[in-house]
């Protein structure tokens, strides 16, 4: 199997994170803006609207995230960026910030039909980590789920699964529902 690469989603890449989203936009016209936008907001733009507004965050020179490449192709997408950029975290009661150190998340992951069960998620994971320590961050954290055995419909593993961030070096620093928890990995210092 061929080893992956990974890059943050910048303008020159944009064709690239389509052909991975696909025309449905990874899930039911999503397009990975979920979290970054109102309820309200997201529901109106479902499809096209979701799809402008990420775009329109892509040419803002905001990476918003990371692709993962095998041989060249598109295989997997994690959204990535500092908590504030993810206003649905902000308003949720469940994921609630566990203090006050600032935090990169990692709210969702895309994963092609066929490279699922991979490790893509892991592998993007510890990219993730690298990409944080590079742009100045010292903690990041996800919100995956557990599922017994760690299999679920694929359609509900959309934020992660708690095994692929305990292979990555996460650790459980809450668990705030049953079969969601927060967990967290510092990054290290970047090198001056």
């Amino acid at each position: 199997m061929s080893r992956l690469a990974f890059h943050p989603v910048t303008e020159e890449r944009w064709k690239d994170l389509e052909r991975l989203f696909g025309p449905r936009g990874a899930c039911a016209g999503c397009w990975c803006m979920y979290w970054r936008l109102s309820r309200r907001e997201f529901e109106k733009g479902k499809g096209a609207g979701n799809r402008r507004a990420l775009r329109r965050l892509v040419r803002s020179g905001r990476a918003p995230g990371l692709l993962a490449y095998r041989d060249g192709e598109p295989v997997g997408w994690c959204a990535l960026g500092p908590r504030q950029d993810f206003s649905t975290l902000g308003r949720s009661r469940t994921l609630k910030p566990l203090d006050a150190r600032p935090v990169w998340s990692i709210p969702c992951f895309f994963v092609r039909r066929d490279e699922r069960g991979r490790g893509v998620s892991v592998s993007l994971l510890k990219a993730a980590r690298e990409h944080v320590r590079k742009n100045g961050g010292e903690l990041l954290e996800g919100y995956p789920v557990s599922a017994r055995g760690d299999r679920m419909p694929d359609v509900f593993a959309w934020s992660g699964l708690i095994s692929a961030f305990e292979k990555a070096g996460f650790r459980e620093a809450a668990r705030p529902s049953k079969s969601r928890a927060i967990m967290r990995r510092g990054v290290g210092r970047r090198k001056p």
